[in-house]
């Protein structure tokens, strides 16, 4: 049996979801038994207060069924998304997963990939940009992870409640990635086939850069239902999961 692996992003995990969340162990114990590798690209969580927040049932659950995967052969690796920045190693370790950088290149069943979360190629949303920038400060993260648990959430709805207003004022393609910044990026790594979330628009694309073709898989969000990329020494096929 060839070997395969499968890739996820933008499941947006939270308590009030409770449908997605019972698919997402459903995926785990299902379809994600006897991949080689599970690649989390970002945005597992609808937020991440800090790997103390193990009190939560829904973090604590994540975790060990990650470690219960990896346990039965299936290698998991997570990218961090802009909800879910702040995972750090300590929930790595409890999870048994290993920490990608942003962006990965590697050689997926005999094909140069390059794996990002996304939000890097969305560079017409300058304001989404210059936010990346300072939630990404490591001043700024240890003020945030120095207040108590409490207050992380607090300061954190805030935030949610504020990038819902911001969204509204947005057009789609503002939210989209940028052409030339995705053809940059295939250039300066060698035109690799690119799999990648954040924008919750799932699609193929294939992109002609310097008269390389390159492959852009774009995975989907799991907010109505969830979806998987399965690639293989063939190539790559979405597939969508049975709605909860």
């Amino acid at each position: 049996m060839e070997g395969f692996s499968l890739f996820i992003s933008d499941l947006h995990l939270a308590t009030e979801r409770p449908g997605i969340v019972e698919q997402f162990f459903g995926f785990l114990a299902g379809p994600a038994r006897g991949a080689e590798g599970l690649y989390v690209l970002g945005d597992l969580f609808e937020y991440w207060a800090g790997d103390d927040d193990f009190d939560d049932p829904l973090n604590h659950s994540v975790a060990q069924a990650f470690a219960g995967l990896v346990r039965e052969g299936t290698q998991v690796f997570f990218m961090h998304g802009n909800r879910d920045l702040l995972v750090g190693q300590a929930f790595a370790q409890r999870a048994s997963a290993k920490l990608l950088e942003d962006p990965t290149r590697l050689d997926l069943h005999g094909t140069r990939t390059l794996l990002m979360h996304g939000d890097t190629l969305c560079t017409d949303d300058v304001k989404y940009q210059e936010f990346r920038a300072y939630a990404r400060h490591p001043q700024n993260q240890a003020r945030f992870l120095a207040q108590p648990i409490a207050a992380r959430h607090a300061e954190i709805e805030g935030l949610r409640t504020r990038n819902t207003r911001e969204k509204l004022g947005k057009t789609a393609e503002i939210m989209d990635v940028n052409a030339q910044a995705v053809e940059q990026v295939l250039r300066e790594h060698g035109y690799p086939r690119l799999i990648h979330g954040h924008t919750h628009r799932p699609a193929r694309h294939v992109h002609v850069v310097d008269r390389h073709e390159a492959t852009r898989w774009v995975l989907g969000d799991w907010y109505e239902s969830g979806s998987y990329l399965r690639c293989d020494e063939k190539g790559c096929a979405s597939i969508a999961l049975q709605e909860p």
